[in-house]
């Protein structure tokens, strides 16, 4: 029977419709939030204890896959919970974060720290009788001991009490970080004042400027909004120097201004709270915690690593440097290359040496083509169909959603959702969620996935035309959504992108190849207004240069990867522009790059636990991914199906479900080898 709160929270129902159910976002209310999570961790923590306290021999189905069936109504809330996070934050939701997040965080600790739980999983571990288990099976138990022995289930309770304060302390410094950064976002703008302000803009994105500023109800002809997504053309088009440096000024120093959304303090304390539970968890420092998961295992492999690409990566930019300050000094000016002129001149150098203009480009990437494509390549890849649904709630009017099916049966294999633009209230960057994990422990449940970007909207009855790298990170984040998509096991925490971390990225930074294929090129490249392709010579100059401004993109990854992996080797107290300042010394990063993300603003790190000493994984995955490629180029090319048959049986379909080196082998016939990232990025190789 259904308790009052029951009956009359949206939230705590289940959902409905097709597919499995959807969530009916027509329904939610941001007051519900608060006793519906109250309700469901309750429930969750009773069916927990009522596992932990089972009279009867613990069992793989009493114990391991109750535990996977425990929480149904907690996850569909969290799911929620997560899209309104990140796409639909008001001052309302903030409020109900900032008291929600410690709460949801001790969850966990409840569950790590019940002694009566881990000594059943425990015995269930050193039985023989797990050999009788299947190798799913097999492979879920050692995921559950292990978590529990390294979340600290084998620790006193004096110690036990000391993690779960700090687990809680850190969700709230979280939810703070990710709320002062934000804010630093949606509050700063560039003026543009005058027709001359605009100029060298691309005629689109002079057009999303205007339309922002009358968004944002300003007295002024444009404005250019502190994320990425507007600041990066900015700097790339502009012609306007003096402009260009605010705009740079702005983007580098959000969380680092000294104000009310200044988040050095918060972020000090996250690396203090880490480091001390490091240590009461036995490491020496977080960062080796947080490998101890992960493929890499020790910091020092993944510092090697780096270091092993750093040197020619810096070499190219040098080289790249002095070209960009050649082409300054002919036409006069009487200024050293900075960082807010790096974007500017490698565009006109590009322009000079392979007579490939990105503005030329942007005109044939069209968004909702290059949807169209990454359609045509998941099907010709892996026979998957596509067809747009209209009657799914969706939270956002910008939102869609496609049915994802098997191109040769019809049957549906899950949810995609989309939802492309920028906008006040959603963080900036390009992400995928899971809102529901592929599983059959209950029958088939269908996998909810969804790509959200913060590409500039413009006018309603234009073409939304994006750049080069605005399209690869398309591709990218649709990578995440097939891995998820793809899925084909039983338990919900082997499912889809449940690999380790330095895992993940793999499948999407692959995807990211078939963008540049003629193929693709093609058939979606269209100019936004004769709906021509690209010609053979545009196509063959963009394969050119490919490798153009490498350097700039490896630089500006590895530098955050060492800082990242500094902060959390270290056990003292740091400030953090000193801290990163000393770092970039010691790496002699040029001066005329700065990190993609500055310590203060780095919110891979410090929005959750997430990539904490675990940026690396970016270029981890790259090796992997440079290595996978080759798989294709050695077989008769991008679209060979016997090599994305054997992707999608040995990686994209079975999750977590075996060690995810093996997984590997079982695809490449080898390791992964990393004189095929170097290949790749056009770098020399030490014999």
């Amino acid at each position: 029977m259904k308790t009052p709160i029951e009956l009359d929270n949206s939230l705590l129902k289940n959902w409905s419709g097709p597919y499995g159910g959807v969530p009916d976002f027509t329904a939610y209310k941001v007051s519900d939030f608060q006793p519906a999570i109250e309700f469901a961790i309750k429930e969750k923590l009773e069916e927990i204890d009522a596992i932990a306290n089972n009279p009867e021999k613990p069992t793989f189905k009493n114990t391991i896959e109750a535990l996977e069936l425990s929480g149904e109504k907690l996850d569909r809330i969290h799911a929620v919970y997560g899209i309104y996070r990140s796409n639909l934050s008001t001052p309302e939701f903030n409020a109900v974060d900032t008291e929600m997040s410690p709460k949801l965080a001790e969850i966990n600790d409840k569950l790590y720290q019940n002694d009566r739980l881990f000594s059943r999983i425990e015995t269930l571990y050193k039985s023989d009788e797990k050999e009788d288990l299947t190798k799913e099976q097999q492979r879920l138990l050692w995921l559950y001991y292990t978590d529990f022995v390294r979340e600290g289930a084998e620790l006193n309770e004096e110690n036990k009490d000391k993690v779960a304060k700090i687990n809680q302390e850190l969700a709230g410094l979280f939810t703070a970080f990710s709320q002062k950064l934000l804010a630093e976002e949606n509050n700063q703008y560039i003026q543009l004042n005058t027709e001359d302000d605009f100029n060298g803009l691309p005629e689109e994105f002079k057009n999303a400027a205007i339309a922002e500023a009358k968004e944002r109800n300003l007295d002024v002809l444009g404005c250019i909004g502190n994320t990425r997504s507007s600041i990066e053309p900015f700097l790339t088009f502009s012609n306007r120097r003096n402009l260009r440096e605010k705009a740079f000024g702005i983007f580098v120093k959000r969380g680092d201004n000294k104000n009310e959304n200044d988040t050095n303090e918060t972020l000090v304390s996250i690396l203090r709270l880490r480091a001390e539970k490091a240590k009461i968890l036995g490491f020496k420092n977080f960062a080796e915690w947080s490998l101890s998961n992960k493929m890499a295992k020790d910091p020092q492999k993944t510092l090697d690593l780096m270091n092993s690409v750093w040197k020619p990566a810096v070499e190219k930019v040098k080289n790249d440097v002095l070209a960009m300050q050649e082409m300054v000094n002919n036409e006069g000016g009487d200024f050293k290359i900075q960082p807010w002129d790096f974007r500017f001149y490698a565009e006109k150098v590009r322009k000079a040496q392979y007579d490939l203009d990105q503005n030329e480009i942007k005109q044939y990437l069209q968004l909702e083509n290059l949807r169209e494509g990454m359609f045509w390549v998941a099907g010709e890849l892996f026979d998957l169909g596509f067809k747009q649904l209209f009657d799914v709630p969706v939270y956002h009017v910008d939102v869609r959603v496609w049915e994802v099916n098997n191109r040769a049966t019809g049957e549906p294999i899950g949810l995609w959702y989309f939802d492309p633009y920028a906008r006040t209230g959603k963080r900036s960057g390009a992400w995928m969620n899971s809102h529901r994990d592929q599983q059959k422990i209950k029958g088939k449940v269908l996998p909810i996935v969804s790509n959200n970007c913060n590409f500039i909207k413009g006018n309603s009855d234009e073409a939304v035309l994006i750049s080069w790298d605005d399209a690869t990170t398309l591709f990218h984040e649709f990578g995440h959504a097939l891995h998820g998509l793809c899925s084909n096991v039983t338990y919900p925490s082997l499912s889809g992108t449940s690999v380790a971390r330095d895992y993940v990225e793999f499948p999407s930074q692959l995807l990211e190849h078939w963008l540049a294929t003629p193929e693709v090129l093609n058939k979606f490249a269209l100019h936004y207004k004769t709906n021509q392709p690209l010609s053979q010579s545009l196509v063959e100059r963009i394969g050119k240069a490919a490798n153009f401004n490498e350097g700039f993109a490896t630089v500006e990854t590895i530098s955050s990867s060492f800082v990242d992996m500094k902060l959390h080797l270290t056990t003292e107290k740091v400030d953090p522009d000193a801290f990163e300042e000393k770092v970039l010394n010691e790496i002699n990063m040029p001066t005329e790059i700065v990190m993609r993300h500055r310590i203060p603003q780095f919110a891979h790190i410090f929005s959750s636990d997430g990539y904490a000493a675990g940026y690396y994984s970016y270029l981890w995955a790259d090796v992997i991914n440079a290595d996978a490629y080759e798989a294709f180029l050695e077989g008769n090319g991008p679209f060979d199906k016997n090599v994305s048959e054997r992707l999608y049986k040995t990686v994209l379909s079975v999750g977590n479900t075996i060690d995810n080196e093996e997984m590997y082998e079982n695809f490449r016939g080898h390791a992964p080898q990393s004189d095929a990232l170097m290949r790749a990025r056009n770098f020399p190789i030490k014999s």
